[in-house]
């Protein structure tokens, strides 16, 4: 590898960086406006909102020992980031349909809205669950071992999330908090939006610049890793065992309830 390369960063970074950026702007636009929107738009009582924002925000985080699970022994990072995405872009969009529902007056009785609003939720939390756990990982994989480079990567990667996170309010709340409730729709919007294009970047240009070194794609299912050979020396591949995906899931339900418990008896 020739002294220049090493010097700078592989442009894979910079895709990953775009692609974190606009997932954060995503998260934390819809973020910035949800309890706003709860209160003011479906008029529900404030107590409850706020619990019901503490539960998303609290799913957000566990929902990644699923997916970590799953990308780890099935999906490989990629695919896992794409359906993630996906899924998130679809979570906002339902979140922008439920303010569709809702007047410049609104009276709170719109069991549409709100069945939406806990389906966008829905789709939100799992997306995360794929996505986040692994967009990170594979900052480090562009690099060789031991590369002093990956430190400043870590930063760099960084930075987008903190760039994402300061716009996403400052975009979402000027479209969506207008002191109109039927506006809330557009802060919605905008955040989908941002989604589906962290989502297009990795897409179009993750075979190009995300690889290793060597030029081998990283991201990709571990297969080879995670097989191990029968008595007769043959590969037996993993297949896809549902009864260890739904303990995760309820090993982090039974957290998460717990929590909330704990958390309420104090």
């Amino acid at each position: 590898m020739n002294q220049s390369v090493q010097q700078g960063h592989p442009k894979g970074l910079y895709v990953l960086f775009v692609t974190e950026m606009w997932e954060r702007f995503s998260y934390y636009g819809m973020r910035a406006i949800f309890i706003l929107f709860m209160v003011k738009a479906l008029m529900l009582d404030k107590a409850f909102a706020s619990n019901l924002y503490g539960s998303y925000t609290g799913l957000v985080y566990l929902t990644p020992l699923l997916g970590g699970y799953i990308s780890d022994r099935y999906w490989g990072n990629r695919r896992s980031i794409i359906i993630g995405g996906l899924l998130m872009a679809i979570g906002q969009f339902t979140l922008f349909f439920s303010g569709s529902m809702i007047s410049s007056t609104p009276t709170g009785t719109d069991a549409t809205a709100s069945m939406l609003m806990y389906l966008g939720l829905g789709f939100l939390i799992f997306g995360n669950g794929f996505f986040k756990p692994n967009i990170s990982t594979m900052v480090g994989q562009l690099y060789p071992k031991a590369d002093k480079r990956v430190d400043g990567a870590f930063t760099i990667s960084y930075m987008g999330i903190n760039l994402g996170a300061f716009f996403a309010p400052l975009v979402c709340g000027y479209f969506g908090d207008t002191n109109d409730p039927a506006d809330f729709k557009y802060g919605f919007l905008a955040a989908g939006i941002g989604m589906v294009i962290g989502v297009l970047t990795f897409v179009m240009l993750k075979n190009k610049y995300i690889v290793s070194p060597d030029g081998t794609p990283i991201g990709m299912p571990k297969v080879a890793t995670a097989a191990t050979a029968n008595q007769e020396g043959e590969v037996d591949i993993p297949s896809f065992n549902m009864s260890k995906i739904l303990m995760w899931l309820a090993i982090g339900i039974g957290l998460f309830l717990f929590s909330n418990l704990l958390l309420n008896s104090i």
